[in-house]
């Protein structure tokens, strides 16, 4: 994860311990998606948070295997046809190639994650597929490689999350949106905030729980990165499946929420 200040309510997690856990994690989601996990993965998963099942039929299964996601961003980004589209931490690419699919032959999607696993798998399915117009890129979620004003779109899935630094990420995704772009996020947050004894843990952080902020600070920190929010929803599909992240769910409200917000022209 990044290195600069933390923010939005975070506590003094060990980053480097973090960067590992969710690497080790994620690099497993990649090359063993049927292994057992703390979350749910897969096609089911996704086709309960509202991925049309006809589009899924026409992506990669291999990427969808791999879906751990929380929510639906694509579905609320209102991507058209030549856009330019960012995935924040795009893991195996299930929302790649979605996006790719609705930005059609004149647009372009970009992957970031620095899950190298991940990375190279979606890599290696858009080239096997014929996705010519999706890249995939090295890199971390606070500090994109890409120019400023440069992106449509930026979507995220159940990923800001598990960074530390959460008001830099919405401060990158500012910078690189065009005016009159979309930030479209599904990811985990809390209703009240964390004790510090759960927000210092780097194991619970890289399990979904830790890094949930809570929900006014969360939005607070995208208006303060300058976009105005314009829908939030509730993912009351989503459920947690260990013991742990259901007992932060009923004790903090920690729950998955898609979110709409978009940058002034």
């Amino acid at each position: 994860m990044a290195t600069s200040t933390q923010a939005i309510g975070t506590a003094a997690v060990d980053r480097q311990a973090l960067e590992e856990k969710v690497k080790a994690m994620y690099h497993q989601v990649a090359e063993n998606p049927h292994g057992d996990f703390h979350f749910a993965l897969g096609r089911g998963l996704a086709e309960e948070l509202g991925y049309p099942p006809q589009d899924l039929d026409r992506i990669p299964a291999e990427a969808i295997d791999s879906f751990a996601g929380v929510g639906n961003p694509v579905g609320i980004a209102g991507i058209q046809p030549g856009d330019v589209v960012l995935d924040l931490g795009s893991g195996s690419g299930l929302d790649v190639f979605l996006a790719a699919l609705y930005a059609g032959p004149d647009g372009r999607v970009l992957g970031v994650d620095m899950t190298e696993a991940q990375r190279l798998k979606a890599q290696r399915l858009a080239d096997a597929a014929g996705f010519d117009t999706v890249s995939l890129h090295a890199g971390y979620i606070e500090s994109l490689p890409f120019d400023d004003a440069s992106v449509d779109v930026v979507i995220s899935n159940g990923v800001i999350n598990l960074s530390a630094d959460k008001a830099r990420v919405f401060a990158e995704a500012a910078r690189v949106l065009k005016p009159g772009g979309r930030l479209a996020i599904a990811d985990i947050v809390s209703e009240s905030r964390l004790p510090e004894q759960v927000k210092c843990d780097a194991t619970l952080w890289a399990a979904c729980i830790g890094g949930a902020a809570q929900q006014d600070e969360y939005q607070a920190g995208i208006t303060a990165a300058g976009l105005q929010v314009r829908q939030v929803e509730h993912n009351s599909q989503y459920q947690f499946l260990t013991d742990q992240a259901v007992a932060a769910s009923r004790s903090y409200g920690v729950k998955s929420i898609n979110l709409l917000a978009t940058k002034p022209a």
